[in-house]
């Protein structure tokens, strides 16, 4: 108990406030068999940086290499076929432009953003802005708007990938604390001794029992911000402090993969002092457990913005 009060002290007395980001990506935040690709064709233009590119191929695939869309969009990049004709590369220079191939998709996503970008350069307001909204609008409504059009789909499209860019991206300053950490610190600690339930999310039908995201999730719920269900798409809810740098409310993760956040298996909400509350598994209860384990992935410090741009089909 002095161990939660004072966490919370520290928690209700931080601002909130925006996080920054840099070029960098954030560990593991990237699937370990596109990393090099992402950070290597990210680059590729002034308009461009890895955290982006990352960002768009997150929410137009989640990571998948073979999803189709109601569209026929293809592939991690989600290309048309029209679009591939003409816009599509051989990025990985064996003779063949594969619309299903990451190797090929993943630096035709790049290509295709830095020509956009190109096309919008004399337009007025943020370049990577307007190149965003000329990839899901084109380029001409970009020019004739003077910036990103009055489209409401366009619009969500720019804001979703500049927000979810932080939370790929590797911080370079300090990361401001979330105004909501200390009630979602006090919701998880009156669950305290609760038995854990797989796929839990706490119901009356359920016994009030959680599993790892389960608890993580209602913890947030309770102030308004809604995160996904499972653990490793709510990595992606807000920026990656370091170890050094966590503080209360943080969530924590833990993977067997320590390369790629999509095999992320569990979650919990740090509270201080190297420890976290959590639903750790069949036949535990909620307690409290150390963060500092070898399967230790990483940090999320959960945003309302970040927990909105998610995407709800990955």
């Amino acid at each position: 108990m002095v161990l939660v009060l004072g966490v919370y002290f520290v928690a209700g007395n931080q601002a909130g406030g925006a996080a920054s980001g840099g070029v960098g990506l954030a560990k593991g935040a990237v699937p370990a068999a596109y990393k090099s690709l992402v950070q290597k064709w990210g680059n590729l233009c002034p308009a461009l940086n890895p955290a982006l590119l990352a960002a768009q191929l997150y929410q137009e695939s989640g990571w998948n290499p073979k999803v189709v869309s109601p569209a026929d969009a293809r592939g991690i990049a989600q290309f048309i076929p029209g679009t591939w004709a003409t816009h599509g590369i051989d990025g990985d220079g064996d003779g063949r432009r594969d619309i299903w191939d990451p190797e090929d998709a993943i630096p035709s996503a790049a290509s295709y953003d830095c020509e956009l970008a190109k096309y919008v350069r004399d337009v007025p307001g943020d370049t990577s802005d307007n190149m965003l909204a000329a990839y899901n609008a084109g380029a001409y409504r970009v020019i004739r708007a003077g910036g990103v059009p009055t489209i409401r789909e366009t619009q969500n499209y720019v804001r979703i990938i500049r927000t979810l860019e932080k939370s790929f991206a590797a911080p370079v300053s300090r990361v401001d604390p979330s105004r909501q950490a200390a009630t979602a610190i006090a919701y998880a600690q009156k669950k305290l001794g609760t038995p854990y339930l797989w796929g839990g999310t706490g119901t009356a039908a359920q016994g009030g029992r959680f599993d790892c995201s389960g608890l993580t999730q209602a913890a947030y719920q309770s102030v308004g911000i809604r995160l996904p269900r499972v653990a490793n798409d709510q990595y992606n809810a807000g920026p990656h402090p370091a170890r050094g740098e966590l503080l209360p409310g943080d969530l924590v993760f833990f993977s067997d993969d320590l390369t790629d956040s999509r095999a992320i298996r569990h979650v919990g909400i740090y509270v201080g002092g190297g420890y976290m509350i959590d639903a750790p598994r069949t036949g535990a209860v909620i307690r409290f457990d150390p963060v500092d384990t070898p399967d230790y992935f990483g940090a999320t410090r959960v945003t309302e913005d970040g927990a909105k741009a998610l995407p709800t089909s990955v």
